[in-house]
């Protein structure tokens, strides 16, 4: 059978941990053809990211144009935008009905807490892109950017969530595998009927480099699949806690090392 088609909307990623690099791999992971449309080239591996070089924004429309003239896009991820220019590109494309089942993973925030974006940017991220998403996945640190407060606990994730969720998404998950160690990894959800919650146990590992921007991309994987956002959903989060897992013990790069998509040497 012809796979259902995919499209991201990254930066790439030198390391192969995140960006369009862990997009393509749970694509494939998961069956469905990957294309690419690339905004940023970083030079980054597991420990820091040392380098940006955005890409200017009508070349990033002329990929994404050069995609959906010739492929069959069921679903479209967003992850690094890198510059204002690019946000508002890319939500026009979407305002114009031709990115469909969005999911837009705000890569807003580092690691270590850094913005990422100028104000511009996260201002067009929540006037004009987060409106347009089917899905929209931040993280605490980027759900805090987005609404203007911390971020901290179970509580602030539901309010931040409903926040982000009254801006025209249709769903939002504000994640929390990136915080408070010890307890579960524990997703917020709003506007899903009956799907408060996504949690899986915590894992005891520093290999999770990508794994936001893997977890969107198995949610578009798995609306280009035809799946409805609530099956979407649960079926990223069990697809990136089996990788995570997977990888538990890799050493790969000094800092966090990357995922497992494709579970080799996994044993039941």
């Amino acid at each position: 059978m012809t796979p259902p088609v995919a499209l991201t909307i990254a930066g790439s990623d030198s390391g192969g941990g995140a960006g369009i690099q862990a997009d393509l791999k749970t694509f494939a992971a998961l069956g469905v053809f990957g294309t690419a449309g690339v905004t940023a080239l970083t030079a980054q591996h597991s420990a820091a990211v040392v380098a940006v070089q955005p890409v200017d924004a009508d070349f990033v429309v002329a990929q994404v144009n050069a995609v959906l003239a010739d492929l069959p896009v069921a679903a479209v991820k967003t992850g690094l935008l890198a510059t204002a220019d690019t946000v508002s590109a890319v939500a026009d494309l979407a305002a114009a009905g031709r990115l469909p089942n969005l999911v837009v993973d705000p890569v807003m925030v580092s690691s270590t807490g850094a913005r990422l974006l100028a104000p511009e940017a996260e201002r067009c991220y929540r006037e004009q892109l987060v409106p347009q998403a089917r899905v929209v996945t931040p993280n605490c640190r980027e759900a805090a950017a987005l609404v203007g407060r911390p971020v901290e606990s179970v509580a602030d994730q539901h309010r931040a969530a409903e926040a982000l969720s009254s801006l025209g998404p249709e769903v939002v998950v504000v994640t929390g595998g990136d915080g408070r160690p010890g307890d579960d990894a524990r997703d917020v959800v709003v506007g899903v009927a009956g799907l408060d919650e996504l949690v899986r146990p915590r894992l005891d590992t520093a290999n999770t480099h990508g794994s936001g921007c893997s977890f969107a991309a198995a949610i578009a994987a798995g609306l280009a699949r035809g799946c409805p956002p609530r099956a979407a959903l649960e079926a990223a989060k069990t697809f990136v806690h089996a990788a995570i897992r997977a990888a538990a013990a890799w050493q790969l790069g000094a800092g966090h090392g990357p995922l497992n998509h494709f579970l080799w040497e996994e044993t039941p």
